[in-house]
This record gives structure tokens, C-alpha cells and sequence, in this order.
């Protein structure tokens, strides 16, 4: 059966597929940066194998950079795309918490940028934690409101859309606080690794705090 809020019951918003139209165009862009902000071998670089060997080597840390960041951005889009068909129509207030979540995607290409070339940069460090950090959280909120203000789809429950809003705030927890202990360590990133643990665990305890009903 679909969820209908109260607020809902007029059955007035905006369809979800031009701002999910928008959103694909807005996250295809900042992949494709991603991948444009990595340094090119050029000259000397590429008069040998041994030269370009090491300087790829030399690089390795915008690889790294580009492959998280890729997979942060994928995991936006592949969670947005999904709830634009759990959405029969968008809320002002839903709809609006879009800006920030694509003012977020658009720069997280220069903040990758700047890690990749900075790994053992504290500020580097922090200035990607956060801007994933924010990120996420927004994708949280729009959501979380979704869940709240929007019209669902036929079949679609408030409850799961709440508990996956609830693994991306996990996930927003996690890249915040390494951005704390980033000042202590630069290495802290590492912990970036464990970000889909954070969203499966960590969304289902916070689900479970705000009062929802237990996961299997």
C-alpha cells in the first residue's frame, strides 16, 4: 500500500523526474572531472617504460583519490536514482534541499583533486571529509523529507526510505569525524575504507535510536 502523509493528501508537488534528470546530468559531470583533474605524463615522462613507471608511481595517491571518489559519487547517484521511482511527486521543501545536495556533488571533484595530491596534507584531508561529510548528509535529508513530505510510489513504505536516509547520515558521521582526527593523523582517511560497513551497521543503529522498528 502507498504512504500518503497528511500534508500529502492534496496530492500537489512536482514531478521527481526533471530534478532526477537534472541530478544524473549535475553527478555525470562531476565523474567525468574526476578523472580530468589527474595529472597527465608529459616530456621526460614518457621516454621510457622506467620513466612513465615512475612517474605513475609518483601519482598513485590521485588514483586512489579518483577511485574514492568515483565510488562516493556512484553510490549518490545509484541511491537518488532510486528514490526519484519511489517518489510519485516532490514536496517545495524536498525539492529545495536539492541545491545543496548538487552544490556538493559539483565540488567534490576539486576537493578530491586536492587530496589526491596532498594524502599526508591534514587540511587536505579534512577539506574531503567534510565536503563528503556534507554530502551525504544532504542526501540523507532529502530522504529523510522524501520519506516525511513527499507522495510515494504504490508500494513504497516511509519507514525504508527513512532507514536508508539514516545509513547515509552513518556514513556523513563517519567522514566527520575523521575530519576531526585528521589534525591528529592524516593517515586517518584510511578509515574511508569502511564507509559501506558504517552505512549497513551504523544506519541500522541510528534507525533503531530514532525509534524504528529492529532490521533482520
Amino acid at each position: 500500500m502507498s504512504h500518503h502523509t497528511d500534508a500529502n493528501s492534496n496530492a500537489s508537488g512536482w514531478s521527481p523526474h526533471r530534478i532526477g534528470a537534472f541530478a544524473d546530468a549535475v553527478l555525470a559531470i562531476a565523474i567525468t572531472l574526476l578523472v580530468v583533474e589527474i595529472k597527465r605524463p608529459e616530456g621526460e615522462d614518457l621516454v621510457d617504460t622506467g620513466a612513465l613507471a615512475s612517474f605513475l608511481w609518483h601519482e598513485r595517491a590521485s588514483f586512489v583519490a579518483f577511485v574514492l571518489a568515483f565510488f562516493l559519487l556512484w553510490s549518490v547517484w545509484r541511491r537518488h536514482h532510486t528514490l526519484i521511482y519511489e517518489v510519485t511527486l516532490l514536496d517545495r521543501l524536498t525539492l529545495a534541499w536539492h541545491a545543496p545536495l548538487l552544490f556538493f556533488v559539483a565540488i567534490l571533484p576539486y576537493s578530491t583533486a586536492v587530496f589526491g595530491h596532498a594524502t599526508d596534507n591534514s587540511l587536505a584531508v579534512c577539506l574531503f571529509a567534510v565536503t563528503a561529510a556534507l554530502l551525504f548528509g544532504n542526501e540523507g535529508v532529502v530522504r529523510e523529507l522524501a520519506a516525511r513530505r513527499s507522495v510515494l510510489a504504490e508500494g513504497i513504505v516511509a519507514a525504508d526510505i527513512r532507514r536508508s536516509a539514516d545509513a547515509s547520515f552513518a556514513v556523513a558521521s563517519v567522514f566527520l569525524a575523521t575530519a576531526a582526527l585528521a589534525w591528529l593523523s592524516p593517515y586517518v582517511w584510511y578509515v574511508w575504507i569502511l564507509a559501506p560497513l558504517s552505512a549497513t551497521f551504523g544506519g541500522g543503529l541510528i534507525y533503531r535510536l530514532r525509534g524504528g522498528a529492529p532490521t533482520d
